[in-house]
């Protein structure tokens, strides 16, 4: 299959720095901001330190490693495939190889690109990341995330997901001026399961978006402010 693309973002590329505990981008005006993936990630850190003290440190960091591994090589496989480049298997994992498989035709309801791994931004929100791709999804314009996991969560527990899509919505429409239909998460196993979580309740997860932005900056804000003292 060959997919086709266009480009409403020009030539725009966001240079970014990690600092502790905050992944930054820089607008094109000098200032900046922090990622999407920062915020949703601090909204959502006590999760994680539970998460982490439940099953132990060392054994937290491998399965971080193992996942963080995964993750990569399959979205570098799956925008390879949408970018109409040849797969060379040899450069994979062969897990990824067996992920794509299944994936493959879910992928393929994906055409007329907009964008693949680009950045964005937003100057109203204060905010910027990297998406994985905006292209219409059986023929409707969506935001669309690839998610490797070891088993299918639920989607209860997917809104940082959804949150974190509807900031590159947003952030797409603030450049662009073309609005985006829906949200989509493909998420794949290496069991090869495959689930497609469908969302156009936008409206809902700007305002959870706006929530999450303001304990960031609340809690920076405070941070700052004992650091002064």
């Amino acid at each position: 299959m060959t997919f086709d693309h266009c480009n409403h973002l020009g030539d725009l590329e966001l240079i970014k720095k990690d600092t502790p505990g905050c992944r930054l981008y820089e607008l094109p005006d000098g200032q900046w901001v922090p990622s999407i993936t920062s915020v949703t990630s601090f909204y959502n850190r006590q999760v994680f330190v539970e998460w982490r003290k439940r099953i132990g440190e060392k054994k937290a960091n491998a399965i971080t490693k193992k996942a963080t591994t995964r993750g990569t090589d399959f979205h570098e496989a799956a925008q390879a495939y949408l970018e109409n480049r040849d797969l060379v298997w040899e450069d994979y994992l062969p897990a990824t190889q067996f992920m794509f498989h299944h994936a493959a035709p879910y992928l393929d309801k994906i055409n007329n690109i907009h964008a693949i791994e680009r950045t964005l931004y937003s100057e109203y929100l204060g905010l910027a990341g990297r998406v994985d791709c905006i292209a219409e999804y059986d023929g409707e314009l969506a935001v669309i995330d690839f998610k490797t996991s070891e088993k299918i969560k639920p989607e209860k527990w997917l809104e940082n997901y959804f949150v974190q899509e509807t900031f590159y919505a947003a952030a797409y429409y603030e450049l662009t001026e073309i609005p985006v239909k829906k949200l989509i998460t493909i998420m794949v196993t290496p069991a090869g399961e495959v689930k497609v979580f469908d969302k156009r309740n936008k409206g809902d997860y700007i305002k959870l978006l706006v929530r999450y932005i303001k304990e960031f900056v609340s809690n920076n804000t405070r941070t700052a402010a004992n650091a002064e003292e």
